[in-house]
């Protein structure tokens, strides 16, 4: 792994955040698309899910920018990595190796119960369990996650715009 791949990691942050929000903006689209659906393969009705985020497990950012030595305090001049700042932090956790999606989980709130006892999955008591996906919500989160791409873009072209004037240096 060469020095050089450092320099690329935060596009490859980006690049995880935008595929992060994409797997959200589709869970979203399914639960939209699914708000009336009263019978599913799995039986009884659709119920909404969503994405559980997790930080990016790769470690490789820590190395590449600090070859763990530098954690250490041991950088020096000759062995050519950064020396850190005497504030600079020590601890793995504050650098940033993206996200990841986690799993995507059903959501566990009961389903809607509605009358309509001509529906033909009504109940005895002419009651029909409606999906748990509340349209509001959804519409909601599709603006957050919509925005969170968004960033995600323009942090993207920031630093593709970075590296280029830097490799007309």
């Amino acid at each position: 792994m060469s020095m050089l791949s450092g320099i690329f990691s935060g596009l490859k942050i980006s690049a995880s955040g935008l595929r992060a929000q994409r797997v959200r903006q589709n869970v979203i689209s399914s639960n939209l698309a699914n708000v009336e659906t009263t019978r599913t393969a799995k039986g009884g009705p659709y119920r909404r899910q969503y994405v559980v985020f997790e930080s990016g497990t790769d470690t490789r950012d820590v190395r590449m920018i600090n070859k763990k030595v530098a954690l250490n305090g041991n950088a020096t001049k000759e062995n050519h990595l950064p020396i850190p700042a005497k504030n600079f932090p020590r601890d793995e956790r504050f650098f940033g190796n993206g996200v990841e999606v986690a799993e995507i989980r059903e959501d566990s709130r009961p389903p809607k119960m509605v009358y309509d006892p001509s529906h033909p999955d009504a109940d005895e008591q002419g009651y029909v369990a409606m999906p748990n996906v509340n349209t509001i919500e959804e519409m909601t989160d599709m603006i957050a996650a919509t925005r969170a791409y968004e960033a995600n873009v323009t942090a993207f072209n920031a630093m593709k715009s970075m590296l280029q004037q830097a490799s007309q240096l």
